[in-house]
């Protein structure tokens, strides 16, 4: 069956860095695009970047050149590159398809952005 398994979200100071990464099964991961989304106390969730499957890029407005997406697919991994962090950005993020998320999704991963 389909997994995604985010890790690498935490504690840090506005300004610092983090880097998430989520492991992919149960898909044919090369193929297919995939997005980080992130989701913040009373918001829906929002998708923050996405990278094709040929590699292309696409950021939200509000992340764009602090964040980078990226993919390795030998290890059906994708990765989200923070840095610059800001209070703004504290969510529980998750990784997905994209443009057509599954139904399913992980458990996220908690990314807290606090002095």
């Amino acid at each position: 069956q389909v997994q995604l398994v985010e890790s690498g979200g935490g504690l840090v100071q506005p300004g610092g860095s983090l880097r998430l990464s989520c492991a992919a099964s149960g898909i044919i991961f090369s193929i297919n695009g995939m997005g980080w989304y992130r989701q913040a106390p009373g918001n829906q969730r929002e998708l923050v970047a996405r990278i094709s499957s040929a590699g292309n890029t696409i950021y939200a407005d509000s992340v764009k050149g602090r964040f980078t997406i990226s993919r390795d697919n030998a290890k059906n991994t994708v990765y989200l590159q923070m840095n610059s962090l800001r209070p703004e950005d504290t969510a529980i993020y998750y990784c997905n398809l994209y443009p057509s998320p599954l139904a399913y999704w992980g458990q996220g991963t908690q990314v807290t952005v606090s002095s």
